[in-house]
Order: structure tokens, then C-alpha cells, then sequence
């Protein structure tokens, strides 16, 4: 028990000193997840406006595949990821595999589906309330999901959260392509499971409040928004 509470005033003392390592892990976590959700919204939430729009012969084939990726396992995700950027790989050449740019491919791949999907039902529920208003102006399939999107842009920045919150908390695909290099790849995440397994349990602590704390604040800002949006619709 002592042992405990002395772990948790020291890990106070390394967020509280700002202490170097902390913030590096810590900074370059928040860079990762934020390009890596970054690049899938900008392709997650235009292919949910259109499969939302779109008929089709399988369409709700192509919805059930998109909603059932939603689990993905990140591990799986990660061998993937690595099969493609290993010398042998296709991507190979590319020289990225063990570097951020390996993690934020992984992780835009783990949250895409998750943006793409919720973005879906949120533009399709839009459509119902909107398509005869839209269909009067004569608007293309394309103006229309332009109009949603901003029309939605409240609620579906809920869903980029969500994906944000996903990413940050990853720990199994980004172990596996990015090697948990010190200074280099090592997120808050793979730190944290590297710092327990040697004992070194203040830095762990204090990399887990920290990430306790974005996660709590990310949920927090999705609730801002999503009342947000109520408001604004209401």
C-alpha cells in the first residue's frame, strides 16, 4: 500500500513539473490521433453522405460490412498494416513501417469505418426529414450531401470525437507498426504498457491520468456538441 501511494505523489510530481518525457509521449500521442483522424474524416464522412444517398444493388450489404467493422480488432488491423509496409510488402518501398506515419495509417484505418458508419445513419435520418425540400430545388446528388453535411456538421462532429477518442486510447495496432521506439514511436498507450511491465509504475500512473483525463475531455466536448446541435435544430 505504501508502495502505491508513494507511485501516485510521484506521478503527481511528474505532471505537476511538466516533466519532459511526459509531455513528449504525451504530444506526440495528440499528434498521431489527431492526422490520423483528421485524414479518415476527410474520407469517412463524404462516403457516409453518399452510401446514405446512394441506391444500389447491395447496398445494404455494403452497410452491414460497414457497421461490422466498426470492431475491428486493432491487432488484426496492425498485421495488416505491417504485411503492407514490410520490405515484402506492396508499400514497402515507402521505408514508413516503425515510424508515426505507420501508426496514423493504422489507426485512420481502425476509426474509418466508425466515422463512415455513424455518419451514415446520421445523414441518412437528414435526408428523410429534408429530400422533398431538396428534390424541389432540383439539387444534385452531390449538392445534396454537401448540404447535409453542413447541415449536420453539429451531430457528425460527435462522431469524428468518437473516433478521436477511439484512437487515442489504442494500444494493439500502433504496438504492432510502430515498435514502441523511445522518442520515436512510443505513444501514451504502449508507454504505459512498457512502464508496467518494468516496474516503473509513476510514469505509468501519470501517463494513465493524463489519458483519463483527454478521453474524459473528448466525451465531455461530444456532450457540448451534441447539445449543441439540439439547440440549433430545436
Amino acid at each position: 500500500m505504501q508502495e502505491i501511494s508513494q507511485s501516485l505523489s510521484l506521478a503527481v510530481a511528474l505532471i505537476t513539473s511538466l516533466d519532459s518525457t511526459l509531455l513528449s509521449i504525451a504530444g506526440l500521442s495528440l499528434r498521431v490521433s489527431g492526422i490520423a483522424v483528421l485524414a479518415a474524416a476527410l474520407l469517412a464522412l463524404p462516403f457516409g453522405a453518399w452510401l446514405a444517398l446512394a441506391r444500389f444493388p447491395g447496398r445494404q450489404g455494403v452497410i452491414a460490412v460497414l457497421n461490422g467493422m466498426m470492431g475491428l480488432p486493432p491487432v488484426v488491423v496492425g498485421l495488416l498494416v505491417y504485411l503492407m509496409l514490410s520490405r515484402a510488402g506492396p508499400l514497402g518501398p515507402l521505408g514508413i513501417l516503425f515510424t508515426p506515419a505507420a501508426m496514423m495509417i493504422a489507426q485512420a484505418l481502425l476509426i474509418f469505418p466508425i466515422i463512415a458508419a455513424l455518419a451514415r445513419q446520421v445523414i441518412e435520418d437528414a435526408w428523410g426529414e429534408y429530400r422533398e425540400q431538396l428534390v424541389s430545388l432540383n439539387a444534385s446528388r452531390a449538392q445534396c450531401m454537401r448540404a447535409l453535411l453542413w447541415d449536420m456538421r453539429f451531430t457528425l462532429t460527435t462522431a469524428v470525437l468518437a473516433g478521436f477518442g477511439r484512437a487515442i486510447a489504442e494500444v494493439g495496432a500502433v504496438m504492432i507498426v510502430g515498435g514502441n521506439i523511445d522518442g520515436v514511436t512510443r505513444l501514451m498507450t504502449t508507454a504505459i504498457a512498457l512502464e508496467t511491465s518494468k516496474g516503473d509504475l509513476p510514469l505509468a500512473l501519470a501517463l494513465g491520468v493524463v489519458l483519463i483525463t483527454m478521453v474524459i475531455t473528448i466525451n465531455l466536448a461530444a456532450q457540448w456538441v451534441k447539445s449543441t446541435a439540439v439547440k440549433n435544430h430545436g
